[in-house]
């Protein structure tokens, strides 16, 4: 067990009592860079409109060759910071509809107000990209205090623009919503709400007060790294949130863990079993024990190199209670 002053947490590898494995690669999660026009006070990339790292044109290549190679990539899930404002953006999205993959981008909304950006609804409507937009909450007050003063508002307008061009109605047209919980303030942890139930709330609100329509909502718990963490550790509740996430652990989430079937990529071009170990600097490893790049699996033409994923104690995050993913809830 590991220990930080008189709090103990076993290790994630030991509460599996397994190898975590992969299987098939289906999913390239690309992180595009740190920039963006926020800087949220959860966000576990640490971005924001100081950052300056982003995809270089050498490593977008490379990622538009390795979308053209595999047909067995089913998605290609765009992020960052901002995606939409770091190098590569469109020529990804454009290479992966080129060979019929499915694009998602995770959008802060507020970028579409951003000057050279406004035409971005319009584009990815084009493009048939799947939005998946963070919202935190349904109430005004909760989103600025996590996001700053006026997202909620400029993020309503974004999704009012999204359904004008048939987003959430037009089943070519996909939006999803993003919930993450507000930080801790004491010790008395929740999980995240049951999805089912808190996308009704969203929905009957967001309909009533904005007439705004959306796919699905997904919850995701707030993993301790990036930016959480260091609130965690300011606060002096970084072991005792990592000790409530383990107690909570769920072993049926493991199955469906989002790792499993994705490699993470970051701007450097550098390969990672999933997108929180990428902002922990955890690279994957082969089965050989090497680091892999993109540039590595284009000459090894094959991307189900790796056997065994790397963990954490954050990964009880995502195994905790109902479990949680990019794609919100396991179970």
């Amino acid at each position: 067990m590991t220990q930080t002053g008189t709090f103990a947490v076993t290790p994630f590898s030991q509460k599996l009592r397994t190898h975590l494995t992969k299987n098939q690669i289906t999913v390239l999660q690309i992180n595009l860079g740190k920039r963006c026009n926020l800087a949220c006070t959860h966000c576990h990339v640490e971005a924001g409109p100081k950052r300056t790292e982003e995809l270089t044109p050498e490593i977008c290549d490379q990622l538009i060759e390795l979308i053209h190679r595999f047909p067995q990539l089913q998605t290609v899930d765009l992020t960052g910071g901002a995606p939409e404002i770091n190098h590569g953006f469109k020529p990804l999205v454009e290479a992966a509809r080129a060979t019929g993959k499915e694009v998602i981008v995770r959008s802060n909304l507020t970028i579409f107000f951003e000057p050279g950006y406004q035409d971005l609804p319009e584009y990815f409507a084009q493009h048939q990209v799947r939005v998946v937009a963070s919202l935190p909450c349904y109430l005004e007050d909760n989103v600025d205090k996590m996001r700053g003063n006026g997202v909620y508002n400029d993020s309503i307008r974004a999704i009012q623009r999204l359904n004008q061009l048939g987003y959430g109605k037009n089943p070519q047209l996909i939006l999803d919503l993003v919930y993450n919980p507000a930080l801790p303030v004491s010790e008395y942890f929740s999980l995240t709400p049951n999805q089912v139930k808190l996308e009704q709330d969203y929905k009957w609100f967001l309909k009533q007060n904005f007439d705004i329509e959306f796919n699905q909502l997904f919850t995701i718990t707030n993993l301790p790294i990036g930016r959480t963490k260091f609130y965690l550790q300011r606060t002096k509740l970084y072991t005792p949130y990592l000790i409530f996430l383990a107690d909570n652990f769920n072993p049926t989430t493991v199955e469906h863990l989002m790792c499993r079937n994705e490699l993470s990529i970051d701007y450097l071009g550098n390969v990672y079993d999933c997108d929180f170990n990428q902002m922990e600097e955890i690279p994957a490893k082969s089965r050989s024990g090497e680091t892999l790049t993109v540039s590595k699996l284009l000459a090894a033409g094959r991307l189900d190199m790796i056997d065994e994923i790397r963990t954490a104690s954050y990964c009880y995050g995502c195994t905790a209670g109902c479990g949680s993913s990019c794609g919100g809830a396991l179970t």
